[in-house]
Formats: structure tokens, sequence, C-alpha cells
């Protein structure tokens, strides 16, 4: 009698447990069992002996099954496999699994199936049945290292990392010759921020395969994590005397001394990398850093200039930097390395925009404003389209005065930029400047519509289209512009300035324009312009002693021949003829006097 024969109603209910095609067929007998002896009580098994029963009882369930399928089903079975990968290779993930589970149905314990099907439930984001699938994959072939690396993935796009730490360690366990996903595990660990486990599984790895450098440099990382320096720089150590070629091995290691303030070790480490490689960029940074720390200037910029000169100091990396300088400008402690910086890198590297662009910011903050446009002019060169590079050319323009420019500068860039608001803005303001105002209405006009969402241009627009209608005589429109400016902003200086002084030329609503000018005296006490105005709207409204009195102020901070003309007309209407003949000579010798200036002087009397 066999020894298992206790356990026979056992395996007699695993077997009705399968499909039903592995059940005998009806009409039929199942032969009995033996029964056990009466007389003789069986002997308890333990649970490993339990459990490799149940294993036994599910291989016998996968060989009944595999010899009830039919050449027939096999085929067929093969045939919706080969289509449901095509369709996985396609991406056709709905036909794949149609086709998939269509071979399942005819083989469900054939591993490979079980295991594309798995495979398509998780490109296709169904993880559930990609867990179910790819278990029962492994379940049916333990010894297939991909079926466990498959159900691994599954288990880390659920974030269920533990789970797929112990597929690993499965993995590891169950299919020969496997170490070297030991190195999976223990990224897996990293990723989890279990330093110990992965330390743990690196250790395994080392005796299993030796030291590798990898290896060495994570555990560094680890160490570092953990605040085990000493550990750290002992990792660092070692890789440098397995690697004595390895230079990048030598800059880590003098990193590492320099961020923990170890600046001897970190010099001297760094200076062994210039052994190595004397004209290496990033040991003359590092050291650049060290003697920043330490206050020595003169050394620090010295070495920051010789890794600026290395063309293998990447671009982007030194563009990094100077945007670090500029973060810090205006300072004069920083300022002429940054300009040398700044130059150092156009010099290196003639053929990037992006060179020349921080070099033009650096120059525009140290004001070195000309310089700055030449650098952006050729960063235009190399690429034109950035849009901000355009717009720095023409704030230096227009802070430049320098109309010429502004107008070609702007009209170049609207054909790369026909909606940007500021460029419309600029080149009409261009136009007015070069008395054109109704080329500057157009541009203007057309900027307004662009900038509606932008109520601070939109004031400016309105602000220069104030003047530019009244260039042309529209009163209407230039009343309206500059109402409108003062909407958003009351205290709008150019506008309040503006709109009154043109008020009182007309001779129109003067009280309004002495409200509107005398508000802005108020705030600007000293500015010779602002007094000029409300001088001449008290000299409309007749207050010639208001206006003297305004303009005897302006006059001490301003040669200006048309506030020492005013004077002159002031003057004559208070009946102080020779003194106002005078101030008209002054206006006159000054340049840039009104067109009646002669005649006054000719007849001795005013003109207006």
């Amino acid at each position: 009698m066999s020894r298992f024969a206790p356990f026979s109603l056992l395996l007699l209910g695993l077997l009705l447990a399968g499909p039903g095609y592995a059940q005998q067929p009806a009409g039929k007998e199942t032969p009995a069992k033996e029964a056990p002896s009466t007389d003789t009580k069986p002997r308890k098994l333990s649970r490993k002996e339990r459990k490799e029963l149940a294993h036994r009882a599910e291989l016998d369930v996968a060989r009944q099954q595999v010899r009830e399928l039919s050449e027939k089903d096999r085929e067929m079975s093969e045939s919706f496999f080969v289509e449901g990968v095509k369709f996985v290779l396609l991406e056709d993930y709905n036909k794949a699994l149609e086709r998939l589970l269509k071979a399942y149905a005819l083989n469900p314990t054939n591993a490979a199936i079980n295991y594309k099907i798995a495979e398509t439930n998780l490109l296709s984001g169904n993880l559930k049945d990609a867990t179910n699938f790819g278990l029962v994959a492994v379940k049916l072939d333990p010894k297939n290292a991909y079926y466990y690396l498959l159900l691994a993935q599954i288990y880390s796009s659920q974030k269920q990392y533990d789970q797929a730490a112990k597929v690993y360690t499965n993995l590891i366990k169950d299919v020969p010759d496997s170490g070297y996903y030991l190195f999976n595990l223990a990224d897996l660990y990293l990723a989890q921020g279990k330093l110990n486990e992965a330390l743990t599984t690196f250790e395994q790895a080392e005796k299993q395969f030796g030291p590798l450098d990898e290896v060495s440099f994570k555990k560094q990382q680890i160490y570092l994590k953990q605040n085990n320096l000493d550990k750290a720089l002992q990792e660092g150590e070692a890789l440098m005397a397995s690697n004595p070629e390895e230079v990048r091995y030598v800059l880590a290691q003098a990193e590492m001394y320099a961020a923990n303030n170890r600046f001897p070790d970190a010099i001297r480490v760094a200076e062994k990398a210039l052994k190595q490689d004397p004209d290496n960029p990033q040991a003359r940074m590092i050291l650049a850093d060290i003697y920043r720390q330490q206050q020595n200037k003169p050394e620090s910029d010295k070495q920051i200039k010789i890794a600026f000169e290395s063309p293998s100091l990447d671009i982007d990396e030194k563009v990094r930097i100077l945007v670090d300088y500029i973060k810090q400008l205006p300072n004069p402690a920083l300022e002429t390395i940054a300009l040398d910086l700044a130059a150092i890198t156009t010099r290196v590297h003639p053929k990037e925009a992006k060179a020349f662009s921080v070099a033009g910011d650096i120059q525009t903050i140290t004001e070195h404003k000309e310089l700055a446009r030449t650098n952006y002019l050729k960063a235009i060169k190399l690429d034109n389209s950035k849009f901000q590079i355009w717009q720095q050319v023409v704030l230096i323009d227009a802070e430049l005065n320098q109309i010429d420019s502004l107008q070609r500068h702007t009209d170049q860039a609207l054909e790369l930029f026909p909606n940007q608001a500021p460029l419309w803005y600029y080149n009409g303001v261009a136009q007015l400047l070069k008395k054109q105002p109704t080329k500057g209405i157009k541009s203007l006009e057309y900027g307004r519509k662009l900038a509606t969402d932008n109520p601070e241009l939109l004031a400016q627009i309105d602000t220069q289209l104030g003047d530019a209608y009244h260039e042309v005589k529209e009163y209407a429109k230039s009343d309206a512009a500059y109402e409108a400016a003062l909407t958003f902003d009351a205290n709008n200086a150019q506008a309040l300035n503006n709109y009154s002084y043109f008020l009182s030329i007309r001779g129109e609503k003067l009280e309004k324009a002495k409200e509107m000018s005398g508000k802005l005296v108020k705030q600007f006490p000293t500015n010779d312009t602002y007094l000029d105005t409300y001088a001449w709207v008290l000299y409309k409204l007749k207050d010639y002693t208001g206006a003297r009195q305004s303009l005897e102020k302006a006059l001490k901070t301003s040669t200006d021949a048309t506030i020492i003309e005013h004077y002159g007309d002031v003057l004559f209407q208070l009946g102080e003829k020779e003194l106002a003949m005078a101030e008209w000579q002054k206006a006159k010798k000054a340049g840039g006097a009104s067109a009646l200036i002669d005649r006054k002087i000719k007849d001795k009397r005013l003109y207006e």
C-alpha cells in the first residue's frame, strides 16, 4: 500500500477542481483507492510535506490538462498566440488581448501565454489582471527569469515595492545563475529609501562578483545619505586606488572633501586630478570654489578663468555660472570677474547664441549698454527666434535715444514677431520722434489692439497717442487718449504734463489744465519741465505773477531756450520790457526758441 494512501481524498478533490475536460468521461467509473488500514494510525505530516504534496497535486493537474489538449487545440492556441503577439508589437492592445485570451481558453496552463497576457495588461494599464496573470506565469514556469522580471515591474508600477522586492528575492533564489539581479534588487531598495537593505544587497553582489566600480559609487552615495562621511570617503579612496587612470573618481572625491569643508584634502585631491589631466576644467572649478570659500578671491578668479578658457567645459555649465553672477549683480566686487568670464565665453564659443545673450545680460546690468547691444545683435545673428533678445536691443536703443536704430530694429523684429505689442509701441515712438506722426499713429493703434491684456502698456500707448493726435491736430482723439491713460493711472506724469500743456497752447479747459499741472508740480516741485508747463497754464489764465514765480524756480536748474523765452514773455506782460528783451536774446543764443523769437527781438514786442 502506498504511504500516501491516507491523502487520496485530498488529491481527488484537487483533481476535481481543475477544468472540466480533465475529469473522467461520463459513464466510466474511477477505480477506488485502497482504503487505509484501520489498525494503523496515520503519521501526521509536517507543514513542509503538506506543501510539497499540494505542489505535486498542482503538477498532476497540469500534466493531465496537457495530456487532454488535442493537436488541433494546440495548433489553434499557437495561432491565436502568434496573432496576439503581433498586435502587441503594433500597440493594439485590445486586439492583442482578444487573441491571447482565446489562446488561453484553449491552453490555460501555458506559461508563455499567461506571461504575454500579463505583459499586455501592463502595457494597457490594467494592473490588476497583469498581476494575476503574472503570478500564474511564474507559478507555471518558476525557472524563467523573464517572468519574474515582468511581475516585479507590475508591482513597481503599482508602487508595491515590497512585493517587487520579494519577486526579485525569489528570482535570485529559484532561478540558477541569476545573481546579477541582486543589482536590480539593490536599486529597488534605494528607490524606497531602504538604505541598509540596499547596502546589504550590494555587499552580497560584491561577494559573488567581486568589487565593482558602480557598486562602490552607489555605496558611497548611501553612506553620504546616512551621514557616514568616513565610510563614503573610504569608498572613494578605494575607487581611486582601483582606477588610477579614471580622473572622474578623483574629481568626485575632491568634491566630497570640499562639500564637507575639508579644504586641504580637497585641494590635494583636485591637484592630483590636474596632474593626471592638466586641462581638466572641473578640477579648476573645484579649486575656484574652495578658494572663494577661503576668501582668496585672486586665486579663485584665476582658477575659474582657466576653467572658462577650456572648450570642454560645457557652454550650458558656463551659462549657469554666469546666471549665478547675474543674480548677484550689481555688485562692484563681482563686476570685473563677471565681465571677464562673459568675454571669455563669447570668445571660446563664437557660434553659441546663448554665450552672446548671457554676456549681453551681464553688460546691461553693469551699464555697458552699447557693448551689450552688440552682443545681443550677435546672438540674434546666430539665432533670431528669441523675442526677449530683440526686446533687449530695442530697450537699449530707446534708452540711448538712438532713434534710427530703434526704428530699424523694431522693423526687423516685427517681421518675426508681428503680434508683439511692445514692438509696435516702440516702433510708433520711433516714428513720432522722427516727426512722422501719421506712421506713428498707425503703429501705436495696431499695438493698442494687441495690448488689451496689458493695461500698463496700454496706458503708455494711449499717452503716446495723445501726443501724436495733437501733432496732427486731431484734438478730440488726443484728449480721449490722454483721458484713457489717466483712467488707468491718475498720476501718469507724461500724460498730466503733455495734456495740460497742449490744452494751454490751445487755450481750452484751462482750469482742468491748471489742476493737472498743479498736481504734477506738487509731486515734483523742482522739475523744470513741469514748472514751465504750470507757468504757461497760469500765463494763459493771465496769472502772470504766478507764472513768473514758477518760471524763476525752473530757471534755477534749466538753460532750456523755451523756458527762457516763456520767462521773457511773462516779463513783457508784467511791463518789464527791457528785462523781457534780455531774456529773449538769451533764448535765441541758447538755440531752440520758437520761430517768433527774431520778430520779438526786432520789434521789441510780444507775438504769440
